[in-house]
């Protein structure tokens, strides 16, 4: 740690759910963070953080924070507690793990958990717990596994160009990605670009948000309509000679069985399923056909939408056939998360885990604690839980679902949290979680290419202890204290991992701070061929046979209708069309200062963010007799939500967007957004389809 007068800066990395993965310096006087700043000397970072982050100082010495264990005293969710000793609240929960397992054997017990924090010894400890116990084990749906088997399906592999090769494009297409709120950082090196080399960027995206603003070119499209855009890209670039077809015999499987697939899938095709006129999408396919250091940006909206793997395949796909692949600059990327090699198979408790044991859906959580058969996987009830680093009563779709499955007394649930969430208002323990900078941990940046250290930095606020805290003292009342990668303190576990790696211990590589580990041109650009057997880009995706890193567990099996997933690039429909009853659909897009339901305590976010809202094109809310800040209700068969109305001419007319996974209790009723989003699985690896919901809107009683 560095001293200039009496602040001292520490290095760490943003813990946070983001591809970013901001390298920091923090500002901290007298044991108390003050600010917050991206580290200038880190190439991806480049000095550049996103405003909540940088106010995190709100977060960190929050008044509300929790601080001592709690243990329900009323009814489920009736807020009434009594504070407890760790000693006495852990023993009542291995003492409920135990009579649970008595009942119905070790996988009535769920652990579950996701990505509050990214680190991966506070984040991924608790399967080490799972697997030793042989409770249920957890597939985790809710976030990446429809864009990364969409892109792992032509490419074999989840890595791509280097991130900072985008200030080298000439052309930087940012699709589906809302890079301003989400990932700012792109946006670094995008403009990096245009002004050094007068690139254009291009943005595509449901509504005109932060990110199109700054964009030279943007098309919006109607959610879930992105494989019928790309089609008429690609349908335009073979009409017009702009396909590279030397790259094409070379590098892909069937060039010319896609060429002739795509005959029909002309720009008026498109435009009639998009909403985007042929005109633009013409401009835009000549854009990037005659643009060879064309860099797509491909993101996370693609993981949103029940034909989200196919949309993903299908913009990859461009950049096969244009052969931007093969300059400094082009390609397309998604996620580095193939590259980094840390082993965390200690961590984890590998070793430990039979694969006989049932897995169960992140996503399905509502279905799951209601005892629906097929969630339950032929398994018994769920009868308990320990939950770190999600809350899914507020981001989990089929909000009701889930929150009946909670208030069952025949559930026990402890929740290890920093807040008091909407989860934790509804379980029986609540443990006080610390925050990134008060642990030890280890981050890698999927968005880029760096290793990150993340040490402690300053000391939790009263008895909030770690995620592994809880894991160890756990397992020793749990009896499996003695298994391997337990009794180990996170700097242990940290030394194991980097010494793995080739980098050094903990101690040597604070002093680095992180690691760049970037593949070489050649293999970040598949020069040598892709990753599937043969070297071939594939066009015709084997989507049911294809390894990756979201493919689903043999208990749970391929996902989906994948029986109807595409031969080529196309358009499907298994998106939730809206219908007579259900006239719109429905997005919930990330608000700019929130980070799933992080964030939304802070008094920086809450004030930017000011109520929910919905989004309506004036012409829609003009037909429905709403003004701009009407108290609107929106729903469809799973509830309804009321909100208020606010108006908005940056998307299609037959589209409503409503920003950020508010608190549930921010809402008129006490219900959140999520009470209108489905859970159906997606093809073929799962997943939730969050901005594809047809749902009816009207003035609220």
């Amino acid at each position: 740690m560095n001293t200039h007068a009496n602040i001292h800066i520490g290095h760490s990395a943003c813990p946070h759910d983001c591809p970013s993965t901001c390298a920091l310096d923090i500002e901290i006087v007298d044991g108390r963070v003050k600010r917050v700043h991206g580290a200038k000397d880190n190439s991806y970072t480049a000095g550049v953080i996103c405003a909540k982050v940088a106010r995190y100082a709100e977060r960190v010495h929050h008044p509300d924070r929790l601080l001592k264990p709690l243990v329900r005293t009323g009814a489920k969710g009736e807020g009434a507690w009594r504070e407890a000793s760790w000693d006495a609240a852990l023993d009542r929960v291995a003492e409920e793990f135990l009579k649970a397992e008595e009942r119905f054997g070790s996988q009535t017990v769920w652990p579950y958990q996701y990505a509050g924090t990214m680190g991966l010894v506070q984040r991924d400890s608790i399967h080490r717990l799972r697997h030793a116990k042989r409770y249920s084990d957890f597939f985790g749906t809710i976030c990446t596994n429809p864009a990364w088997a969409g892109y792992v399906m032509g490419t074999g592999d989840l890595r791509g160009p280097d991130p900072r090769e985008m200030a080298k494009a000439d052309c930087v297409v940012i699709w589906g990605t809302n890079a301003v709120a989400t990932q700012v950082n792109v946006m670094t090196h995008a403009i990096r670009a245009r002004k050094e080399r007068g690139a254009k960027i291009v943005v595509i995206d449901v509504y005109d948000n932060a990110t199109m603003k700054q964009a030279d070119l943007g098309l919006v499209v109607n959610p879930g309509t992105d494989g019928a855009l790309a089609c008429a890209v690609m349908h335009v670039l073979f009409r017009d000679n702009l396909a590279d077809r030397a790259y094409l015999e070379r590098y892909t499987d069937d060039p010319k069985g896609l060429e002739a697939h795509l005959s029909t899938r002309t720009p008026e095709w498109a435009e009639a399923i998009t909403g985007v006129p042929a005109a633009e999408i013409e401009v835009f396919a000549r854009l990037v056909g005659e643009t060879r250091r064309t860099y797509f940006r491909l993101g996370y909206g693609f993981t949103r939408n029940r034909n989200g793997a196919v949309n993903m395949h299908a913009a990859l796909s461009i950049a096969a056939v244009t052969g931007c692949w093969k300059y400094e600059g082009g390609g397309a990327f998604h996620s580095n998360s193939s590259i980094f090699g840390l082993d965390k198979s200690l961590i984890e408790g590998h070793a430990l885990r039979d694969p006989s044991v049932r897995a169960l859906d992140q996503s399905q959580i509502g279905r799951v604690l209601t005892g629906e058969k097929a969630a339950l996987h032929g398994g018994p009830p769920v009868t308990a839980m320990l939950i770190q680093n999600t809350n899914p009563a507020n981001v989990a779709p089929e909000q009701r679902l889930v929150k009946r499955g909670f208030l069952r007394d025949d559930l026990f649930v402890c929740v290890h949290e920093q807040f008091m969430t909407d989860t934790a208002m509804l379980a029986d323990v609540v443990l006080p979680a610390t925050m990134f900078l008060e642990h030890d941990d280890i981050y890698r940046g999927g968005g880029h290419q760096h290793i990150l250290l993340g040490p402690k930095l300053i000391d939790p606020p009263g008895e909030a202890r770690p995620n592994l805290f809880v894991i160890e003292e756990l397992a020793k009342r749990l009896g499996v204290a003695d298994k391997p990668g337990f009794g180990l303190s996170a700097r242990e576990h940290l030394d194991w991992m980097l010494g793995r790696r080739g980098l050094g211990t903990f101690d040597s590589f604070r002093h680095d701070r992180w690691a760049d580990v970037q593949p070489d041109f050649d293999t970040a650009h598949f020069i040598g061929g892709f990753a599937h057997q043969g070297g071939k880009f594939r066009f015709r995706p084997d989507w049911a046979g294809t390894p990756g890193p979201t493919r689903p567990p043999a208990s749970i099996g391929i996902q989906g209708p994948y029986a109807r997933l595409p031969e080529f690039p196309d358009h499907v429909d298994f998106i939730e069309a809206a219908d007579a009853a259900h006239p719109f659909r429905l997005a919930t897009s990330p608000a700019r200062t929130f980070l799933n339901s992080s964030f939304t305590e802070t008094p920086g976010s809450k004030k930017r963010e000011g109520r929910p809202e919905l989004m309506l094109h004036p012409d829609d809310a003009a037909g429905l007799g709403i003004a701009a800040g009407d108290r609107v209700e929106v729903g469809n068969e799973r509830g309804e939500v009321v909100l208020h109305a606010k108006l908005f001419d940056g998307m299609r007319r037959g589209i409503v967007i409503a920003e950020g996974i508010w608190p549930n209790g921010a809402h008129e009723r006490g219900e959140g957004i999520n009470v209108l989003t489905g859970a159906d699985a997606i093809a073929p690896h799962g997943g939730a389809a969050f901005h594809d919901t047809k749902v009816w809107v009207r003035a609220a009683p």
